[in-house]
């Protein structure tokens, strides 16, 4: 079996396929593969620390905008295009694949279109609820397209062709119950936990708000702990904020640059605070924690506002828009969940029937079914 695996661009277009990657070859160790991305993005990074060989093809994206800039920028795309398409052929022809799966990000959209039309077996996945621009121009050369949810099956022309198979979480997210988490991270009490995070490089203006999320929780007497990532870009600032404000006094509340025990966090979380990317719901959705939801207004196609209106259309989360958002509104937010056991329990009930926890072996019956045909 040779496969390629077609990504790039965000972690959340990367990890699906390094997960399918992984059960690939648990399933069979004789299994080749081979990722093609863009010659300098992340993926090329992740791909190489996950150790799997690399190809490039060169790709650029499309302005929105139809200014004199855009419109010489997306002449370029085009172009750029052409160029692609050769060299994803050639890549087909050197590597000679038994199946191709895109993943998103720029970089699939040439390979998938070229293995097409060269009658190998093709599929896609797409891991926000509403399809972003790839996978709208793959539409009609991909054999099928899979899905986090079944709402997500509306916005295609071809429903038919669409498979509801979740978007991959890692394992180890399943390890260990909330008992068990709790146990690991040394806590001595049965108060709550909430954990916050905004993505690995934060997020200005959300952690200006923990700001006022965490005096509040000051001034009540730290009903709860509390776990936050302040990401990267943030982390110096906040630090001294937190140094001229005498914060925190106590243990209860731990602000950190990053979580990097995520899987025992979450694990352990009560309610979680956050951005609406799709990994990141995923896991939300898989472990059923209910959830309040900033979604980032930074991103195409606000996708991320439209995967948490999902979640909150079934009762899993509250959604909260960055221009509402106040360190007093976040925590009342929190705090109103927390405080009734009804509601925490059918939002982590409403989150948990959205889950789909096994959706690594999921994609692998969808794709392998495309190369038995």
């Amino acid at each position: 079996m040779r496969v390629i695996f077609t990504c790039g661009g965000t972690a959340g277009h990367v990890n699906p396929a390094l997960a399918l990657a992984g059960y690939m070859r648990e399933k069979d160790p004789e299994t080749a593969v081979l990722f093609v991305g863009t010659p300098t993005g992340m993926e090329r990074e992740l791909v190489a620390k996950a150790g799997y060989d690399y190809a490039a093809v060169e790709v650029s994206s499309f302005q929105r905008k139809l200014n004199a800039a855009g419109i010489r920028h997306n002449l370029h795309t085009v172009r750029v295009l052409a160029s692609s398409g050769r060299q994803a052929r050639a890549i087909l022809r050197d590597f000679r694949p038994d199946l191709v799966v895109g993943t998103g990000g720029y970089a699939s959209y040439p390979m998938v279109k070229a293995a097409a039309r060269a009658g190998i077996p093709t599929a896609v996945h797409e891991s926000n609820m509403v399809p972003g621009l790839t996978t709208k121009l793959l539409e009609n050369y991909a054999d099928v397209i899979m899905v986090g949810f079944e709402d997500c099956r509306q916005h295609y022309k071809h429903p038919e062709r669409i498979a509801v198979t979740g978007t991959p979480v890692r394992g180890d997210f399943f390890r260990l119950s909330r008992e068990e988490a709790r146990e690991k991270l040394c806590f001595d009490d049965e108060a709550p936990l909430v954990v916050s995070f905004w993505g690995s490089l934060g997020a200005s203006h959300m952690n200006e708000c923990m700001v006022d999320f965490f005096r509040r929780e000051d001034a009540e007497g730290y009903p709860f702990r509390h776990i936050h990532a302040v990401g990267k870009g943030g982390w110096e600032a906040m630090e001294q904020k937190l140094r001229e404000l005498g914060l925190p006094k106590s243990d209860r509340l731990d602000v950190r640059q990053y979580i990097y025990d995520m899987d025992v966090v979450m694990a352990a979380a009560d309610v979680v605070l956050c951005r609406a990317g799709a990994s990141t719901i995923s896991e939300l959705t898989a472990l059923g924690k209910p959830t309040v939801m900033v979604p980032s207004p930074y991103v195409t196609n606000n996708h991320q506002e439209k995967n948490a209106r999902l979640l909150e259309k079934h009762g899993g989360a509250v959604v909260i828009t960055e221009p509402e958002s106040t360190g007093d509104g976040l925590y009342d937010a929190v705090s109103a969940i927390l405080s009734d056991n009804e509601k925490r329990t059918s939002m982590a009930r409403a989150m948990k029937e959205l889950g789909i926890p096994d959706a690594t072996a999921r994609i692998y019956d969808t794709v392998m079914a495309l190369v038995r045909k």
